[in-house]
């Protein structure tokens, strides 16, 4: 079991609950990401602490193998960690954006696509995001709604609250706006194509480039499914909220010390506390893990044990 330092990432967009969730001193302004766990060239997980203190994510994959992956993934990924998790905090809209899938992906010259996954840890009264469009468009027009500026026009706009999870295939038009703070879980990929910036400027006066053309290439104009994921709780009992074929989400709301079996699973699993504080025991090591945290689980290890401090609210993320 594994923690590793988190990569912030200071945006035009960032706001200040990463910081605080974190407990970071001194504290930075404008954080939008903390990359919990990522195989991305460029910014690439180490090991926090423990014996493999300082190793590089490939690196903890190249010592430990299939034992850390699982079979399947090891012999399908090799030492490229498959999942990007991180932590989203807005003080501000985030671009319109689009991403390839694996087929678009590689014909654009990256390794893979980017299917993600939200879930909404905390939200103002009137947050919303954008997840697809409201009715089906037309690739000519998508054009001249880049143009004029009135893409906002035809995007579903759905207001969210705590609790709520958000599937996003590749393909699919998106954004998060102001006053959100999410977990997001993704193929490990960093391939954005930005559609539409509200016409802001960076710190040099300039308007952030577009991708229009880019973006026409891999949009779905068809999509307009962006609802919420329907789950219900159960105390003490995981319950799957996304299972697709690049990654599979359970949240688990604990009140009591409990053991989940891992032992059929041929997977490394990343938990992500979304709520409260408890303690990961795994192998004789024992982790706490409070809300913003994140902790792998080696593919090898047979179970955990999860003692809540009071309650706690878990991420599970993983490939079945």
């Amino acid at each position: 079991m594994w923690k590793f330092t988190p990569i912030l990432k200071t945006t035009i967009w960032g706001g200040e609950n990463i910081i605080t969730l974190k407990h970071i001193e001194p504290a930075i302004s404008e954080v939008g990401e903390s990359w919990e766990i990522s195989g991305v060239p460029g910014s690439v997980s180490t090991v926090e602490s423990g014996p493999d203190a300082g190793l590089t994510l490939p690196e903890l994959i190249d010592r430990y193998g299939s034992d850390l992956m699982g079979e399947r993934n090891y012999k399908k990924f090799d030492n490229s960690f498959p999942l990007l998790v991180k932590i989203i905090d807005t003080a501000d809209n985030l671009s319109v954006q689009v991403h390839p899938d694996d087929s678009n992906a590689a014909e654009l010259g990256y390794p893979n696509g980017k299917t993600e996954m939200w879930y909404v840890m905390s939200a103002r009264k009137g947050a919303r995001i954008a997840n697809g469009f409201t009715r089906p468009v037309d690739p000519e027009e998508y054009e001249s709604l880049v143009e004029s500026g009135r893409i906002e026009d035809v995007l579903n706009y759905i207001e969210v609250k705590e609790g709520e999870v958000y599937y996003i295939p590749a393909g699919r038009v998106h954004a998060i706006c102001e006053n959100c703070t999410m977990v997001e879980v993704q193929q490990t990929s960093d391939a954005t194509f930005r559609i539409y910036d509200y016409h802001r400027k960076d710190k040099d006066g300039n308007e952030r480039e577009l991708h229009t053309d880019l973006a026409r290439r891999v949009i779905n104009f068809g999509d307009t499914c962006g609802s919420a994921e329907g789950y219900t709780l159960r105390p003490n009992f995981p319950v799957n909220v996304i299972r697709s074929p690049f990654f599979s989400i359970n949240i688990l709301e604990a009140d009591t010390g409990l053991m989940r079996d891992y032992s059929e699973s041929d997977t490394f699993v990343v938990i992500t506390a979304l709520d409260g504080e408890a303690d990961i025991i795994c192998g004789g090591k024992t982790e706490s893990l409070s809300a913003g945290h994140t902790v792998l689980i080696p593919a090898s290890a047979t179970g955990i044990a999860i003692e809540p401090h009071k309650t706690a609210k878990l991420l599970e993320a993983y490939i079945k």
